[in-house]
């Protein structure tokens, strides 16, 4: 692919991959870093796309390198988190919903966040690529540059995790409703 081709999937598919960044690191600063760093890269590598996938599975498999590799050079050793648009809160919630009701659909999606920033990485990517981006098991597979049972395996691993994780809180909610 030639510069201007680049150039025109870049500005097409510049939100998809600062929102992919985003997702995994949590917040603007990192993502805003990790996207520079993912055009970077994939500008780098254009000669190498055969157009075998779709210029959003590339993307998305640059962008998630990019971010992982942000992680490991993170000293600090920040935790990737869903981003703040998948908690459920008070303001986005249904205005049916009774303030009690509000409130723990917030704290579960605290909950759930906090679960998910703790998994093992592979795990933890393979959920938020497929659970909260909610891609295909192929693109999930492709973006990660495993097999699709791989990741079936890794997302099982995760689902179980964040299910044992939960799974106290769950059962106190339950009682106490």
């Amino acid at each position: 692919m030639n510069a201007q081709e680049f150039a025109e999937i870049a500005e097409k598919h510049s939100g998809f991959v600062y929102n992919v960044a985003y997702r995994m690191m949590g917040n603007y600063h990192d993502a805003e870093e990790v996207a520079q760093d993912a055009f970077v890269s994939a500008f780098k590598a254009r000669d190498r796309f055969r157009g075998d996938a779709l210029p959003t599975t590339w993307l998305y498999r640059i962008t998630v390198n990019a971010a992982l590799m942000r992680i490991r050079k993170d000293k600090r050793g920040r935790e990737m988190t869903v981003s703040e648009e998948f908690r459920p809160d008070v303001a986005s919630s249904n205005w049916a919903e009774s303030p009690v009701a509000a409130t723990m659909n917030s704290e579960l999606g605290s909950r759930i966040d906090d679960a998910i920033g703790k998994l093992p990485e592979d795990s933890r990517i393979a959920v938020i690529l497929r659970d909260v981006q909610g891609l295909s098991n192929q693109e999930a597979a492709d973006a990660l540059d495993v097999s699709v049972s791989a990741l079936k395996a890794r997302l099982h691993r995760g689902r179980l995790a964040l299910r044992d994780s939960l799974a106290p809180y769950i059962a106190e909610r339950a009682s106490s409703g």
